[in-house]
């Protein structure tokens, strides 16, 4: 059965180009012009993934973002202004579990949707059961759930998978190629922020102190590691 996506994008041109391009690819595609009218459809149909632009009449992607984060489970990625890190940042902070910069260009859009959905799709066919456990961090790889001290950690798709990455490499440092790698499953060209953006709200996720951090740690020179 293919995937639905629903895209949320008031320019009708680049909403036909991306729908026509991911129809042809197999996908199952609707398009929503409205924001708020998108929060409705996001929260009663079965989407895989949502395609979310930021400028939308009747509310703001970010705002939709936040509305619907905490219901729905798939990969959210947001639709930014070129260059634009505030955007990036803002997008991240409300949930996003990717970003990328107009103009669109439709295979390096598929590319991203493609890898979030093998994990997403990997994720809910694993056969799992035992929590991965660092520390005081239980990892629950087959519910997709994770705790700190026995207390639940609101993780975003994204957010959860480079955790369970650092997790499972506990103590050994990672860079951010490899992170970038593992992730999103595409070459690295070696100017993306992405990897940083994303440790930065997982440490604040973990109530990790950003100037001093003991659970989610930068190697000069390296990457990043989990701290056993």
């Amino acid at each position: 059965m293919p995937h639905q996506i629903l895209i949320v994008e008031d320019d009708p041109n680049l909403a036909s180009m991306v729908q026509d391009f991911l129809t042809e690819e197999g996908f199952q595609i609707e398009v929503e012009k409205n924001g708020l009218s998108a929060v409705g459809r996001i929260l009663s149909h079965p989407y895989q993934a949502i395609v979310l632009d930021i400028n939308l009449p009747g509310m703001n992607g970010f705002d939709v973002c936040r509305k619907v984060r905490d219901q729905f489970d798939g990969p959210i990625i947001v639709l930014t202004a070129r260059g634009d890190e505030i955007d990036e940042v803002v997008a991240l902070d409300v949930g996003a579990d990717d970003f990328m910069s107009k103009p669109v260009r439709p295979r390096a859009l598929l590319a991203r949707l493609k890898s979030h959905l093998r994990r997403a799709d990997r994720a809910m066919n694993g056969s799992e059961t035992d929590p991965l456990l660092v520390g005081e961090i239980a990892i629950h790889r087959a519910r997709r759930e994770a705790t700190l001290r026995e207390q639940p950690i609101e993780l975003t798709t994204a957010e959860f998978d480079l955790l369970e990455f650092l997790a499972e490499r506990a103590g050994t440092p990672a860079s951010r190629q490899e992170i970038y790698i593992q992730l999103l499953e595409l070459p690295y060209d070696g100017q993306d922020r992405s990897i940083d953006l994303r440790v930065s709200r997982l440490r604040r996720k973990l109530g990790d102190d950003p100037n001093n951090p003991q659970l989610v740690k930068s190697v000069r020179g390296v990457g990043y590691l989990l701290a056993k």
